[in-house]
């Protein structure tokens, strides 16, 4: 056998190596030029014996023992400049066949990289994480993950007993993304990252931020997705979307929170996406919904946020199965002519010791500065929009959304959050743009790039901003100096009509201009009227609750209510449970009062929904001209002695309504 040395160049590395400090794990392992021969380098700590076959240009194969030459694991061996090779490993409990993880060139398309520095990379998901793939005829996982400032990242996972000695990436400078393939890996395999800052300081083992599946909470880990695609049996409904969703067309929205809509029949746990499919969409669209909208499905740490503090916004979250089920119950909803919008947030994010916080010891994702990069509100962390990584980031979530589950529009929370440096800050808790104003404009910047993006790429599709306050143009196109959404949440609205309602009887003629003053500005923006999870919830009491009077005042004043709120401009959303009148506020540990239904006033509730949302479809004046003022005129609007409205509303060619 050929004597192998061990120079002082090399014996640094393996030390460095062995101690997780090293930088460039492909300067060591894998295969080198030695003379004529190419000399190969693997490290298997714990290894009994580890042996190269090697395979000539002829096709030939052979057997080498490797020689140890550091009892920690390094072995090494010489094989021809031409030939292949593969590995045996003995381990305690037997052989392992596989290849060299080193052996691999660069992975990462030098276009990919610039793309993604540049924040323009529009299919970030089949770049970045952990994607199962082919590389010379050689099945495995490539891995590629975000972190410019790390000393070393390591793919650590039950495939290598979570050692980060065994699986260092490699840097590509140019855009500050490590990478590596590890070979004989398939879906289903748990991993995260470990990382070690610039001052050699270990970090808590980080997920995946662009995980496309993760472990069920309150455990922490990625899980590497199939690559496979689903197969889709939605044509007809996606021929059709544009059609569907344009403001010519009825919009009314069923929002819901998928893990307390019902508890499955076992008692234990929530509904899988299957038996939500099974159960949900029949109950919808009898009552009439165009649209469902789910509460936040990315996945997230805490089940108290309802999912309005998620850290991997790539992943459906795993409480309700795989992302395989998550597409199946899309494609059911579609074929069933039910479309799915999804509340989706990139305003914040926890602090997670696991997550996006301080990812490669620098604030990478995050501002460093707490004026700017935490809400005093939520204890969350808010996004770096400045960036262009962060914003290709988020852009790549919601085009991954919309592409990859045939999502038909984004609910986008907090907007109001994020417009504002000011934002539920006092005096000195914040400090100014570099024109002196309190808008965001890194964050400005953000929306308009997300608006245009998902306009060019997916025109069909709708973008809804709840935001809170005047800002003014969030539904005009970012080429007339707006945000670009198609819809924003009329929150002025929902305020003055449920305090009017709220309201003795005896007392709402002092109050009118409650349920008038929305007219006024009522055609500034497209609007969806909201009666949200926000209003039933944090000690507010139900919708029913808030009514006046008696048992029977009640649920007539509720009725009266959403009477008004379909007939009046503007898209509709109901959160569940209130088409049931249920008597209690939400909670997102329980269910909606499913009893209600076998109750006389619960059942009249939800046949008054069902037959307002078949009149609102049915009626070209409820909904063709919720834009214009030409839709509507007042009747009686002054009547306060008998608290008496009365409107028209108008369609093109029609008798008014």
């Amino acid at each position: 056998m050929q004597a192998i040395t061990v120079s002082s160049p090399l014996q640094s590395m393996i030390d460095d190596l062995v101690a997780t400090r090293c930088q460039d794990p492909f300067a060591l392992l894998g295969r080198h030029r030695e003379g004529r021969t190419d000399q190969v380098r693997v490290f298997y700590p714990d290894a009994l014996e580890v042996r190269l076959t090697v395979e000539s240009a002829k096709g030939e194969r052979t057997e080498k023992t490797m020689r140890r030459i550091d009892d920690r694991g390094i072995y090494v061996t010489t094989i021809p400049k031409t030939s292949r090779y593969s590995l045996r490993i003995l381990w305690a409990d037997g052989w392992q066949e596989t290849h060299d993880p080193y052996s691999f060139g660069l992975l990462l398309e030098e276009l990919d990289l610039y793309l993604f520095s540049e924040g323009r990379h529009h299919h970030l998901d089949q770049m970045m994480g952990a994607i199962p793939m082919t590389i010379d005829g050689v099945q495995g996982v490539r891995f590629a993950v975000w972190a410019p400032n790390a000393k070393r990242v390591s793919v650590i996972g039950d495939f290598n007993i979570w050692d980060s000695r065994r699986h260092p990436m490699r840097l590509r400078h140019e855009a500050g993304i490590w990478e590596l393939f590890i070979p004989g890996l398939r879906a289903g395999e748990r991993y995260k990252y470990e990382v070690m800052s610039q001052d050699g300081t270990v970090l808590p083992a980080k997920a995946d931020p662009y995980a496309r599946a993760s472990e069920h909470p309150p455990a922490t880990a990625s899980i590497v997705a199939s690559s496979s695609i689903h197969s889709w049996q939605d044509k007809a409904w996606m021929q059709e979307r544009a059609r569907h969703q344009t403001p010519e067309n009825p919009l009314s929205i069923y929002e819901l929170h998928a893990p307390s809509w019902r508890h499955p029949q076992s008692g234990r746990g929530v509904m899988d996406w299957d038996e939500l499919a099974a159960t949900l969409i029949p109950y919808v669209t009898e009552l009439g919904f165009t649209h469902i909208e789910l509460l936040p499905v990315t996945e997230y740490p805490f089940s108290g946020s309802w999912g309005y503090q998620p850290l991997g916004l790539y992943a459906p979250t795993s409480r309700h199965g795989s992302p395989e089920q998550f597409a199946r119950f899309v494609d059911q909803c579609h074929q069933a002519g039910l479309g799915v919008i999804m509340d989706w947030v990139p305003a914040h994010f926890p602090a997670d010791q696991h997550g996006l916080a301080s990812f490669d010891g620098t604030h990478l994702y995050e501002h460093a500065d707490p004026r700017e990069g935490y809400h005093q509100d939520w204890h969350t962390l808010i996004y770096n929009f400045g960036r262009n990584e962060v914003r290709g980031f988020l852009t790549g979530s919601a085009l991954y959304w919309l592409e990859h589950f045939h999502i038909d529009g984004l609910r986008v929370d907090a907007v109001a959050s994020m417009l504002y440096r000011d934002y539920s800050r006092e005096e000195g808790e914040w400090y100014p743009n570099i024109h002196g104003g309190r808008e965001n404009l890194e964050a400005i910047g953000f929306l308009h790039h997300l608006s245009e993006t998902i306009r060019h790429l997916h025109p069909e599709t709708l973008l809804i901003a709840e935001e809170s306050t005047a800002w003014p143009g969030v539904t005009k196109p970012v080429s007339e100096g707006g945000l670009g959404f198609d819809y924003k949440w009329n929150m002025g609205w929902m305020h003055d009509t449920l305090r009017y309602m709220e309201r003795d009887p005896l007392w709402r003629g002092h109050h009118g201009s409650d349920i008038t003053f929305g007219m006024i500005y009522a055609y500034s923006e497209r609007f969806i009227l909201p009666l949200s999870h926000d209003e039933v919830v944090h000690g507010k009491g139900s919708l029913l609750a808030k009514m006046p009077g008696d048992d029977w005042q009640k649920h007539a004043n509720l009725r009266a209510y959403y009477a008004l709120m379909w007939a009046y401009p503007g898209r509709k959303l109901l959160f569940m449970g209130c088409e049931l009148a249920q008597p209690q506020e939400w909670s997102y540990e329980g269910e909606i009062a499913w009893f209600r239904l076998d109750d006389a006033f619960g059942r009249g509730m939800h046949d008054t929904v069902r037959a307002l949302n078949g009149l609102y479809r049915r009626e070209p004046a409820l909904h063709q001209r919720d834009d214009t003022p030409s839709g509507f005129r007042w009747l009686i609007a002054d009547d306060r002695e008998n608290c008496v409205f009365a409107w028209l509303r108008q369609a093109p060619d029609r008798a008014p309504s």
